[in-house]
């Protein structure tokens, strides 16, 4: 079992910066595919971004390529979301999310919903003009 923790989120003017952190307790994050996914009232889930256990691999939704960076710090057990030039539509409740990974495969990422096993309660983040 694994318990994910977003933090970060809060109220920031367009053209801004946010940090947002996923801390796990339970289980290390070291072997295991982390994500990124938002959420607005009345839409589906998005995905945002997602990482490799080692970090080797990384993928970003269009929406946000060049703006948003994933990055991780293992030791930390920690998955970090680093937004940057924040607009309106970027405002969402935004979701951790990590894989299961038995075999330990440690260069692959998931961009499903369905794909991921354990998810945080969200941290919202939101985009003022």
């Amino acid at each position: 079992q694994v318990q994910l923790e977003e933090s970060g989120g809060g109220v920031v003017q367009a053209g801004g910066s946010l940090r947002l952190s996923c801390t796990a307790s339970g289980r290390a994050l070291s072997s295991m595919p982390m994500g990124w996914f938002r959420q607005t009232p009345g839409k589906e889930r998005e995905f945002v971004a997602a990482i490799s256990p080692n970090g080797g691999a990384t993928l970003c939704a269009d929406s946000v390529k060049g703006r948003f960076t994933i990055s991780r710090d293992n030791a930390k057990n920690t998955v970090y979301l680093q937004m940057n030039s924040l607009k309106p539509e970027d405002t969402a409740a935004y979701y951790c999310a990590a894989k299961r990974n038995p075999f330990y495969f440690n260069n692959r990422v998931y961009n499903l919903e369905r794909e991921y096993d354990y998810w945080g309660q969200g941290t919202q983040v939101t985009v003022s003009s």
